[in-house]
């Protein structure tokens, strides 16, 4: 049972990641851009941005690289709280840095559990 656990944590905590980066190609990518540049983040950025989004939440769902990719989404969930989402006078905005401090947590407990059983890593022998 633990290890369908594991897998359904690693789904619950990956999902939000890969939409986000999914919806910032086409359409949102010009708006994703701006709001980043008007925080003081260069703009530039935000390919690496997309990257980590969708390829780190897909090795967490697969299990590939778990504890690494956890490891950087983690960050990720920290620096974006840091830079994004400080303004807590807007409750909305302090809800969004707990969410995020709350979800980089999660992904520390997964970079220590690692994948489980269900995962390529297990498969993999790693």
């Amino acid at each position: 049972m633990n290890n369908a656990i594991v897998l359904i944590a690693r789904l619950f905590l990956a999902h939000i990641f890969l939409l986000a980066g999914l919806g910032k190609l086409g359409a949102g990518y010009a708006g994703t851009q701006g709001y980043m540049e008007s925080m003081g983040v260069p703009g530039a950025l935000l390919p690496l941005v997309i990257m980590l989004e969708i390829g780190g939440s897909l090795a967490v769902i697969l299990g590939f690289f778990t504890r690494w990719a956890a490891l950087a989404l983690a960050g990720f969930c920290l620096a974006a709280a840091l830079i994004f989402h400080r303004n807590w006078s807007d409750q909305i905005q302090m809800i969004i840095f707990m969410k995020n401090f709350a979800m980089a947590g999660g992904f520390l407990l997964l970079y220590v559990q690692g994948g489980g059983a269900f995962s390529v890593d297990a498969w993999r022998g790693k």
